[in-house]
């Protein structure tokens, strides 16, 4: 692999293309080219004029928002490079490598952009011709002769560093699995702003797992800094790419953890051109009718978020459903039409064979007592129709039948009574929910109505899964799930449900849960999901957090995921972890605002991350100290780098260099041990440059051996 070569001070001027003697001249005439060609493929798009194709209103404005959006899809931004790499292929592509034949040279990029004649000038990285940029090797060249990647300053092209590929890899010797030097500065390249994308150094087993077919569900476990996250979104975008008509029918849908965890993400997908993808957490799908202001204790949120009670819902909506003890009569005009109620219980019973949804089944039997009034009216001589048996099931005698039988059903009045009602409770979770645990789920003041209940979270995932139970929840074509493994087995149903006839990427991490429902294994996690056959992959290269700094912190891996393989970093960076002991608990918070002024010094964005009740003391320091404070989800900027982080809100966050204050504080914070050392893990696990744990309490056992 070539060093990187830079560019001279000054701009050089544009002569043309064939006689520009200058390697990196010759790739800037190309990028200037490239964006001239993207603007006029965007002044084309806006010039449309859709007055003379269409036929209605109705069709100019579906028309005019999808020359919108495909405007802003060709927006040319000048800090974002248009391409990163380029391949020179030995042979033509698709030319099965003929004799004789020249290769071809195409650049990668963000998105595809053509010339006036229609020729590319820039390669999408998701078309099939990208994919050797990602998996070539000199084990395995695919036609690659050489590699280029590219460096960039503040959108300017800068340097390129070259990979021959046509050197066998055992003539190469050892320095031939080195990483490049581009790509190891775009890795380290200090964080300011939201997430960005990851399309120029995508890893190969990383890449394996973006291309994956749309119907099929992955599972991706990863640990920090794996990069387990930008994988799931580039997956979104690679989908939406192969498969755009289908998923523009069907939906695609990104769950994360919290609002400030889909704030840090929301322009990674923008940046790659996929405007339309929505993002929600799991709480926005369940509460578009509920409000949730309660919460619940621990042991009552976790009977609540257990598998059994969508056996206890189903029992308690299907109790609804009574014999009937009457016959129903159809008065039509002088005739008088009887179904005997043993044959409305036959009905019934086929119904409830079949396991239909109760408001499916609610809807279908007025039309199966309506069709026995039919049979006997054919049978008596005359020829009834569809409208016929429309309308006797509309019929008073018909209502009233299957409203005794087979009533209504409200699933957030159902929940308040199950919630409400001991007997009622007790009835339907007979064999599934202890004593015990039904006095967990049991409201100590019992709501008066839907209304004036202090709903709960996991209350709205309980009314999620009865409305389900009701009616069918639409399913979308694609869902991405990411920090999956603070789900509980109700939360999973939930997702699933968007997806039950379409495909998931699952992500998260074992070690990283920190709820009193985490996830103990993907196999289980997966059938709740009601994907059990999907995939399983794991990343354990670690490309953010520096290799002594997630050394450090798997020490913890024993007792919180015992088995699970610790990330093996690719980074070294010596001088990147500093464990600071204060003697005096007094000067701790002193201690921590020196650390961040220190971290100050350097570029990027610092994250100081402290157990929840620290927080209010450590900004009231920092402000008397005179220094601006973000708060989780605020946008850093280069005049604000400083983020206070509650350790509960963590999770997902990156930050060039972090400040922990004192561990033992994030562990007490937690219900438990594990929990608490779980959180710790996921807060030491933040920094992508550097790491410094200010402490005045001794250290948890593991790290401080």
């Amino acid at each position: 692999m070539s060093a990187p070569h830079t560019a001279e001070s000054g701009t050089p001027t544009d002569p043309p293309a064939d006689r520009i003697t200058d390697p990196l001249a010759r790739e800037r005439g190309h990028l200037a080219a490239s964006r001239t060609a993207l603007r006029v493929m965007r002044e084309d798009v806006q010039a449309l004029d859709i007055r003379d194709v269409t036929a209605n209103w109705v069709n100019a404005a579906v028309l005019q928002a999808q020359i919108d959006e495909r405007i802003k899809a060709l927006a040319d931004l000048s800090h974002t490079p248009l391409f990163f790499g380029r391949l020179d292929f030995e042979h033509p592509v698709g030319g099965e490598l003929a004799e004789g034949a020249e290769g071809e040279r195409f650049y990668i990029g963000r998105r595809h952009v053509h010339d006036a004649h229609g020729d590319p000038m820039v390669i999408d990285w998701r078309a099939p011709v990208s994919q050797a940029f990602y998996q070539a090797s000199r084990l395995d060249p695919q036609d690659v002769g050489l590699r280029r990647r590219f460096g960039y300053t503040g959108g300017e092209l800068t340097a390129y560093e070259d990979e021959d590929l046509t050197t066998p890899a055992e003539a190469a010797g050892a320095g031939s699995g080195t990483t490049s030097k581009l790509l190891q500065a775009e890795i380290e390249r200090p964080r300011v702003g939201p997430m960005r994308d990851i399309v120029a150094t995508i890893q190969p087993e990383q890449d394996e797992i973006v291309r994956s077919e749309l119907g099929g569900t992955i599972c991706v476990q990863g640990g920090p800094g794996t990069g387990k996250t930008a994988v799931g979104l580039h997956r979104v975008a690679y989908l939406l790419y192969a498969h755009r008509d289908r998923l523009a029918r069907t939906g695609t849908l990104v769950i994360g953890p919290n609002r400030s965890f889909l704030h840090y993400i929301e322009q990674v997908l923008p940046a790659l051109g996929e405007m339309e993808v929505q993002q929600a957490t799991v709480e926005d799908l369940v509460t578009k009718d509920v409000e949730v202001r309660g919460t619940d204790e621990a042991s009552a949120a976790l009977v609540k978020g257990d598998a059994r009670m969508a056996e206890v819902l189903r029992r308690a909506i299907r109790s609804h459903v009574t014999p009937p003890t009457e016959e129903v009569v159809v008065v039509r005009g002088s005739r008088r039409w009887r179904v005997p109620a043993y044959e409305v219980e036959e009905l019934v019973d086929e119904l409830l064979a079949r396991d239909m949804r109760y408001g499916a089944a609610h809807e279908a039997l007025p039309q199966r007592i309506a069709h026995r009034v039919l049979v006997r009216m054919e049978e008596a001589g005359e020829a009834p129709d569809d409208r016929v048996q429309n309308a006797v099931a509309r019929t008073p005698a018909v209502k009233a039948a299957v409203k005794a039988v087979w009533p209504a059903v409200d699933p957030a009045k159902l929940v308040l009574r199950l919630l409400s009602d001991p007997e009622f409770l007790a009835a339907h979770a007979e064999g599934l929910l202890t004593d015990d645990e039904q006095k967990a789920v049991l409201r100590t003041k019992p709501a008066r109505s839907v209304k004036s209940a202090k709903w709960s979270t996991a209350d709205a995932v309980l009314i999620d899964e009865a409305r389900d139970l009701v009616e069918r929840t639409h399913s979308l074509g694609h869902v991405v799930l990411d920090e999956a493994q603070d789900l509980s087995p109700m939360q999973y149903r939930a997702v699933g449900r968007r997806c039950s006839t379409g495909s998931a990427t699952v992500l998260g991490d074992l070690a990283q849960g920190t709820t009193p429902w985490s996830t103990r294994s993907w196999a289980d996690a997966l059938g709740h999901l009601g994907k059990r056959d999907a995939h399983v992959e794991e990343l354990t290269a670690g490309f953010r957090v520096p290799r002594e700094v997630i050394a450090y912190a798997s020490r913890l891996l024993p007792s919180i995921a015992p088995g699970l393989a610790p990330v093996e970093s690719v980074r070294e960076s010596p001088g990147s972890l500093a464990v600071r002991p204060v003697g005096d608990a007094g000067a701790l918070v002193a201690a921590a605002v020196a650390a961040c002024e220190e971290a100050l010094e350097q570029e990027g964005s610092i994250g100081l991350i402290a157990a929840d009740a620290r927080v209010p003391a450590l900004a009231e320091a920092l402000a008397t100290a005179g220094h601006a404070v973000l708060s989780p989800g605020e946008e850093t900027s280069a005049a604000s780098r400083l983020t206070l982080v509650p350790a509960s809100l963590a999770k997902g966050l990156e930050y060039d260099y972090v400040v922990l204050d004192e561990p033992a504080a994030v562990v007490d914070g937690e219900p438990d041990e594990r929990t608490g050392l779980r959180r710790l893990y996921v807060a030491l696990t933040r920094a992508v440059s550097g790491l410094t744990v200010v402490h005045a309490a001794p250290l948890p056992e593991a790290l401080a051996a």
